[in-house]
């Protein structure tokens, strides 16, 4: 194929990623009226999005494995299946264990969906194209999310969240069919001047040093984009007095404007900035998710009343968070050779998600619960009211500007190791003279 030929594939990928994050965040945007119908805690809901990327990221490993290995195309159909049925199982929950077995089900299903998709990508784009061609990739998360919050909230208050979880599981089995067709480009096919790719040790990814900083960072950024998208819609209800619709819209604002502002953005800059120097995707990812720290706490701690303030606050910090996908994935490729690909993604996935993103509901919310519960004492009273449980969960949410400080620092140490780890070493000019 023409490289012109290429872009046709990235959109129906990038569809995949858009219905893989729309299901992924129902839980969130129904966060409420699930809460109220089975009288859960603030942890419990957080332990929805926990036990979902537990089992996520223990079984990414091995379908990460195999992505290196068969049919990149049929594995991504069969996890699509999957996802779709066990998102709308979750419409005959009975019981707070029905959910959970449903949300696990689901992550079965989902831990397909990057592996696979960005080593298709990197093989269909060269060094120099791929920021755009992953950051459009990953628009999926802002753009699925938003749709998720758009839609599912506003179905569920008219038709109850039952019906909002099975409406969000047709799409992606519908596009199926569509994604059998597209022709799978042989592993290597977009390197130049490297050896034809050949399997080679699973432990030789875990000597990239720079990989292990890339792992850490992603762990602090999905903590805050995980507690983000299980608790925004009931920040806005709680806080702002959002009703259910509204609240899922004002945060599926939040998502579109923000998420697809930092990816579009971050992926045309990474792609001029590597031209320039080599370690500039992860010193530019360090500089722009430092950002997300002033501007989550502003729209955080801002009262009732400032409400399209805090929107654009939170806005600006999630766009400058979703900055970190094109610029960070685009690195992990850079640094590891073609054949090893799916498996240094589902590690990636595996161990960030393990460290980070799994705490990220759950401590939120356990926190959340635990403030909401000091505030009632502080009152003196023996009732935890919506009042104190809106009071707790503002401040647990304060953790995420805490946390975007860290994750700066530690992309900009990343940055510091990247040049000995590339695949495409930089080239010695001699001096003249």
């Amino acid at each position: 194929m023409r490289r012109k030929g290429f872009f046709y594939p990235v959109l129906i990928l990038v569809a995949v990623n858009i219905l893989n994050f729309y299901d992924r965040q129902v839980p969130g945007a129904l966060a409420e009226p699930v809460r109220k119908e089975f009288h859960l805690t603030d942890a419990q809901l957080g332990l929805l999005g926990s036990a979902f990327i537990w089992l996520y990221a223990i079984v990414g490993l091995p379908l990460g494995r195999l992505a290196d290995r068969w049919s990149r195309k049929k594995l991504l159909a069969s996890g699509m299946g999957v996802w779709s049925l066990l998102t709308a199982y979750a419409a005959l929950a009975t019981s707070f264990g029905t959910l959970i077995f449903s949300r696990l089900g689901v992550a079965v299903g989902e831990a397909v969906a990057a592996p696979t998709a960005t080593s298709w990508i990197g093989d269909l784009f060269p060094v120099q194209q791929r920021a755009r061609a992953l950051s459009l990739f990953m628009l999926g998360v802002p753009v699925g999310s938003a749709l998720s919050f758009f839609f599912s909230g506003p179905i569920a208050q008219a038709y109850g969240w039952r019906t909002a979880m099975v409406i969000a599981a047709l799409p992606a089995l519908l596009l199926i069919p569509l994604l059998l067709t597209l022709p799978e480009p042989h592993r290597g096919a977009s390197e130049t001047g490297l050896q034809e790719p050949t399997a080679t040790s699973f432990w030789s990814v875990l000597r990239i040093p720079t990989l292990w900083w890339i792992i850490a960072s992603g762990a602090l950024l999905n903590f805050n984009m995980y507690a983000i998208g299980t608790f925004l819609p009931a920040f806005f209800s709680r806080i702002h007095g959002s009703s259910l619709a509204r609240s899922g819209i004002q945060t599926g604002i939040i998502y579109l404007i923000g998420g697809v502002t930092g990816g579009v953005l971050a992926g045309i800059w990474g792609d001029r900035i590597v031209q320039r120097r080599q370690d500039g995707r992860m010193l530019s990812a360090a500089a722009i998710t430092f950002l997300a720290a002033p501007f989550s706490y502003i729209g955080i701690v801002l009262p009732r009343g400032f409400e399209l303030l805090v929107m654009a606050s939170l806005a600006v910090a999630y766009a400058a968070l979703n900055g970190y996908y094109g610029l960070v994935y685009s690195s992990i490729q850079d640094i590891v050779p073609p054949a090893q690909r799916g498996t240094a993604m589902a590690l990636y996935f595996m161990l960030m998600y393990m460290c980070g993103a799994s705490m990220g509901p759950l401590l939120t919310g356990a926190l959340s619960d635990a403030m909401a519960h000091r505030a009632a004492e502080a009152a003196g009273s023996g009732v935890v009211t919506e009042a104190f449980k809106a009071v707790g969960l503002q401040q647990a949410m304060l953790i995420i500007p805490v946390l975007s400080v860290g994750l700066a620092l530690v992309l900009w140490v990343g940055s510091r190791t990247i040049l000995k780890d590339l695949v495409h070493k930089p080239i010695a000019v001699p001096a003249a003279g």
